[in-house]
């Protein structure tokens, strides 16, 4: 995603907070992203950093930054906005999953450039399952209906992966995806199969949402 982001000529300020660098105090006129991780938005004792998220999350919210959150992102972005979100709450999600774009999300400027279904990557067992008051519902899967989400104009959540390649997947614990019912090399091949497809859209979404960005720059 990264570098979709960099051919939109946007400049990325990489904070890894998890190794202990500091996220800055104020946004400014930035915009947010947020990705995944093992954890949830409250977990403060195992992720220091997590309060900080919230603060530049909520932040944004009253200021109008644009804001995209994926998966703990997503789930993080729900918390702060009023949603509820569950601890391994419902059937697990992994590997390329067809992502239905609902009919509310025909005017939204990132979902409407999307095929009625899309495969993405996912990668979770906790869930969003109420979204925060007045928020849009814009995406489902068979398994997980909350997969994508909008607060305001310019906040997206989307639980799975936008900016992963077919490669993540060899990168998780194969006992663990066994224990759970899944089959490691199935899911990389079909990760493989969609990823033409996916990288296509998940690049033209990546590359509207820099536009907003940009745009609120602009104003």
């Amino acid at each position: 995603m990264g570098i979709w982001l960099r051919e939109a000529d946007l400049r990325l300020d990489v904070v890894r907070a998890h190794t202990g660098e500091p996220l800055p105090a104020q946004l400014g006129d930035r915009a947010l992203l947020v990705l995944g991780g093992g954890l949830l938005p409250w977990e403060d004792e195992r992720a220091p950093w997590l309060p900080a998220v919230r603060r530049l999350t909520g932040q944004a919210l009253q200021q109008g930054n644009p804001i995209l959150g994926i998966c703990l992102g997503a789930q993080l972005l729900a918390h702060v906005a009023g949603g509820t979100v569950l601890s391994r709450h419902g059937p697990p999600e992994h590997g390329s999953v067809p992502i239905r774009v609902r009919p509310s999300a025909r005017n939204d400027p990132l979902f409407s450039a999307l095929p009625p279904v899309t495969p993405a990557i996912e990668h979770h067992v906790d869930t969003i399952t109420e979204l925060p008051p007045g928020a849009l519902w814009l995406a489902e899967s068979d398994r997980c209906p909350y997969q994508a989400f909008r607060v305001g104009e310019t906040a997206w959540g989307v639980q799975f992966h936008p900016e992963a390649a077919a490669t993540r997947v060899r990168s998780w614990d194969q006992e663990q995806l066994r224990a759970m019912g899944f089959d490691p090399d199935h899911l990389y091949a079909q990760a493989a199969a969609d990823e033409p497809a996916s990288a296509t859209a998940w690049q033209t979404f990546t590359h509207r949402f820099a536009k907003i960005v940009a745009c609120g720059r602009r104003k």
